[in-house]
């Protein structure tokens, strides 16, 4: 064999190398396996699931349709995946673009449904609880931009009734627009959240999402040798499972 030829076979495998090893660190540094965004459609797959892994039904039982099947008091349900968390974009050192999603699972909800009106909603989630998919990240946030140390809970707290429409009480998918305060980082803003809502065997189903701006809420980006750089912007989401309250 040729030193041509031998020189080529050995660029050949060395591209081959490359290649392989490239791919290796996409798949295991680079590749975006954040959670999806909420939808309703995946927050109802998730009640439906939790329920047939506990074979339960709703307490205090049969089904109600019209605007009575939703007047009362509703708290968080233990079936279903209820959440608040955050999503940014972020760009760290020697991986390049992702998108950093953390939820709590700590949250309380009380809700308040009268005359097919929702009278008052108040959530409130822990936010010492957030987890993302690093322990660095969520450790970051005691003491740089969220401050979870310095401030624990985040509460959104409703300032203007919303009158429900018909078809959520008989099963429909609606979308409406929940007008309230959100305090968030010490600092309480008014603003208007849309959120998908459906009343499914007995529960009320609801997802939102809103695009918070970090300066709004004197929320400083974070500060750490592999971040390069994160979006003045992130996005508040929710997902909640409500039963009627005993």
């Amino acid at each position: 064999m040729s030193g041509r030829t031998k020189l080529i076979g050995a660029l050949v495998v060395i591209v081959a190398l490359v290649g392989v090893v490239g791919g290796a660190f996409w798949y295991f540094f680079i590749r975006d396996d954040a959670p999806a965004e909420v939808s309703l459609d995946a927050a109802i797959d998730a009640l439906a699931t939790r329920e047939a892994a506990n074979d339960s039904t709703t307490p205090g039982a049969e089904a109600r349709t019209g605007q009575e099947g939703l007047d009362g008091q509703w708290a968080l349900a233990s079936e279903g995946d209820s959440f608040v968390g955050y999503r940014v974009n972020e760009e760290l050192a020697s991986i390049g673009f992702t998108t950093a999603v953390g939820r709590t699972r700590s949250v309380t909800v009380d809700v308040t449904i009268a005359d097919g009106v929702l009278q008052s909603a108040k959530v409130e989630a822990d936010m010492t609880r957030l987890q993302s998919d690093s322990a660095m990240r969520d450790r970051a946030l005691s003491n740089q931009a969220l401050e979870t140390s310095r401030f624990p809970t985040a509460t959104f707290e409703l300032t203007s009734p919303v009158e429900l429409p018909d078809g959520l009480a008989n099963g429909e998918a609606m979308t409406l627009s929940i007008t309230g305060n959100l305090t968030l980082h010490g600092v309480t803003r008014e603003i208007t959240v849309p959120v998908e809502a459906q009343f499914v065997d007995n529960y009320l189903v609801a997802v939102g999402s809103i695009d918070i701006v970090f300066a709004d809420y004197d929320i400083q980006p974070p500060r750490a040798a592999s971040v390069v750089s994160v979006e003045d912007h992130g996005v508040m989401e929710l997902q909640l499972t409500l039963s009627r309250a005993s």
